[in-house]
């Protein structure tokens, strides 16, 4: 597919994505933001308080980064992670409520993880998010931390992406870009990255015949974004994120085979260590085509864009083609498929 570049000669953006602090942008923000030139915007539980709040917010992120298009992200899975929440928002089911459906009545439950991608989609489009960090493509083992559990659709690697595409397709149909994670996979982990880095001690043939299948499967699709986590059998080292062995050996490799953009998982988590910059330099020297930070601490994020390039050409080439995935956007009732969603789950509960 032919693709044009999305920006002007020149004027290439920072390889970077970042947050900003609270509900609303302070004056140095904006004026840093308006220097920094990121890539796009994330967007977590503190900048998130009503809708037109949140609409309001985007509009000066993008106002200040002076293009209207920048992406802004959000992690709307669905359970306990979920920036957007009651009152002012629904609550949607975590993953693997779909995956128990999927078991149940494999119809159904692509049916439903569907349905969902699409109502997530209206309610990030009705605020202006178009990039939804998700679906969740890790396949927790035994023994693994909790911080993926039920996160993850199911222990079955087909099963997960099968639920995984479902969720994509209905998020693309709502005009929201998915973000698969965390690749090359992090359901074995035995430790939240968020805290501490991982160290995954299964040989090559298990990864690749369990954790890496599902984004094998899901290759096609046009975001990523990669775990930090040690995986001994490729790369003892350090994590995949930061890893050129696992990026460029697995992840962009045959085992996998991933050509759309990809981001890195958070930079500010406690799997990493040495500055901010320091960070961002390896997960963009190992391949990862955007660095993400998103706790919107200002000396860290100055720290971040010091280092920081435009983005590459092959990004340039992977946004484009991403950008061009969803079509116009139908109106639906989202009431009804809210209905027909809940009676799917339902039916897998009686």
């Amino acid at each position: 597919m032919s693709v044009r570049d999305p920006f002007p000669p020149g004027q290439r953006p920072r390889a970077v994505v970042l947050g900003c602090a609270g509900p609303r942008l302070t004056g140095e923000e904006r004026a840093f933001l308006r220097d920094a030139d990121p890539f796009g915007f994330i967007l977590f539980r503190r900048n998130c308080e009503t809708p037109d709040q949140v609409r309001a917010l985007v509009t000066d992120l993008r106002d200040a980064a002076g293009r209207a298009d920048a992406p802004v992200l959000i992690d709307q899975e669905g359970g306990r992670v979920a920036r957007l929440r009651p009152p002012h928002w629904p609550a949607h089911p975590p993953a693997r409520a779909f995956g128990a459906l999927a078991e149940r009545d494999p119809v159904a439950g692509l049916e439903a993880a569907r349905l969902n991608g699409r109502l997530i989609a209206g309610m990030l489009g009705a605020l202006g998010v178009d990039v939804d960090c998700a679906p969740v493509c890790d396949v927790p083992v035994d023994g693994a931390h909790d911080v993926i559990g039920d996160r993850a659709f199911a222990r079955d690697p087909a099963l997960v992406a099968a639920l995984a595409r479902a969720t994509a397709e209905g998020l693309i149909a709502g005009g929201v870009l998915p973000v698969v994670k965390h690749v090359p996979g992090h359901g074995r982990a035995c430790a939240d990255s968020h805290a501490e880095l991982p160290v995954v001690d299964a040989t090559r043939a298990e990864l690749e015949a369990t954790d890496f299948a599902p984004f094998r499967a899901l290759a096609d699709l046009p975001l990523a974004m990669v775990a930090h986590v040690v995986l001994n059998a490729i790369d003892p080292d350090g994590p995949a994120s930061t890893s050129r062995a696992v990026i460029e050996g697995v992840v962009r490799g045959p085992a996998i085979g991933f050509d759309g953009l990809l981001f890195s998982d958070d930079l500010s988590m406690g799997a990493l260590t040495g500055g901010a910059g320091e960070r961002t330099r390896a997960v963009l020297d190992a391949g990862c085509d955007v660095a993400l930070h998103c706790n919107g601490d200002m000396h860290e994020m100055k720290e971040v864009v010091a280092v920081a390039p435009p983005l590459s050409d092959a990004a340039v080439r992977r946004w484009a083609r991403a950008r061009a995935v969803p079509g116009p956007v139908d109106a639906v009732d989202a009431a009804g498929l809210r209905a027909r969603m809940d009676a799917l789950l339902a039916g897998a509960a009686a």
